[in-house]
């Protein structure tokens, strides 16, 4: 099945407080080019996340972006063990001090404590790394799937339109065949004109020699070849279509061969009506030509 390059996936998910974002998109590149965007601190998927992508993908080029973000949790509350530490010990010399001085102080309840500054703050979630990594680990193979699955959904678009323009180049080929034959009178009178004015330039010729011009003029308006060659690409392109193997490098190169045809089949035309017929069929290779960019 024919694959675009160009596709699009998205998944979200979360974890306790912890919520994540996946983006991963693709577009047309002359080869395979994986660029990712990961926070810090999970090891163990990006190598997981290359691993997948590179098995499933051939060409392309695609960005995957992974965005984490923690949800606030306002009501909980923890005891900074350091700071409490701190604050006992410092009562603990006041009355020691006071009780030097002969000054009584009244005992500080826990309330007193609680209330020093930097003993009691919001509470900090604890992430559990491992399983974090794990569950992002398995999102992974169905951020993939979707990825894929528009792929193929743009691949068979491709397919169709492709498919359609190698079916008008093969009936503009027909048409130049069947130019080509028409034209044969205008073309043998034209021989017969150059012959002429051969025989008429030089006053003794050999006949080799008429022959071999004849021959000469007869090759560079014979178009036989460049039809026959289009004909071959057609039939080769809709096998590239059927296969299911990675084909748009193939596909670009054919391209390149159905247009150098088209060129020559213009150069040699000679008859404005097969003239016509080769500026069709260059017009609707250089529309397949901006599709295939696309085909995996």
């Amino acid at each position: 099945m024919t694959q675009s390059m160009t596709a699009f996936a998205s998944r979200t998910g979360a974890l306790g407080p912890v919520l994540w974002s996946w983006e991963m998109r693709g577009v047309n590149a002359r080869g395979f080019d994986l660029r990712l965007r990961m926070p810090e601190g999970l090891d163990g998927v990006e190598p997981a996340l290359r691993s997948a992508v590179g098995d499933a993908i051939a060409r392309g080029n695609v960005t995957v972006n992974l965005r984490l973000n923690r949800e606030e949790t306002a009501g909980e509350l923890a005891i900074d063990e350091t700071r409490l530490d701190a604050v006992l010990a410092a009562l603990d010399t006041v009355q020691e001090r006071a009780f030097t001085k002969g000054v009584t102080l009244a005992q500080p309840t826990a309330a007193d404590v609680l209330g020093q500054r930097g003993v009691l703050v919001a509470a900090q979630p604890q992430d559990d790394a491992e399983q974090l990594v794990a569950v992002l680990k398995s999102d992974i193979p169905l951020l993939l799937a979707d990825f894929c699955e528009m792929r193929r959904t743009e691949g068979a678009a491709l397919h169709d339109v492709v498919a359609g323009q190698l079916n008008q180049i093969a009936i503009l080929t027909e048409d130049a065949a069947k130019a080509a034959a028409d034209r044969a009178p205008q073309v043998q009178e034209n021989l017969t004109n150059a012959l002429r004015r051969v025989l008429d330039d030089v006053a003794e010729v050999e006949e080799g020699r008429i022959a071999q011009e004849l021959a000469l003029l007869a090759m560079k308006s014979d178009v036989t070849e460049e039809i026959d060659r289009l004909k071959s690409h057609v039939q080769a392109a809709r096998d590239l279509l059927a296969d299911d193997k990675p084909s748009g490098r193939k596909f670009d190169f054919l391209a390149q061969e159905f247009n150098r045809e088209a060129n020559t089949l213009c150069a040699k035309a000679q008859s404005a009506p097969l003239t016509a017929i080769g500026l069709d069929l260059k017009a609707v290779i250089d529309q397949m030509r901006e599709q295939i960019q696309n085909v995996e």
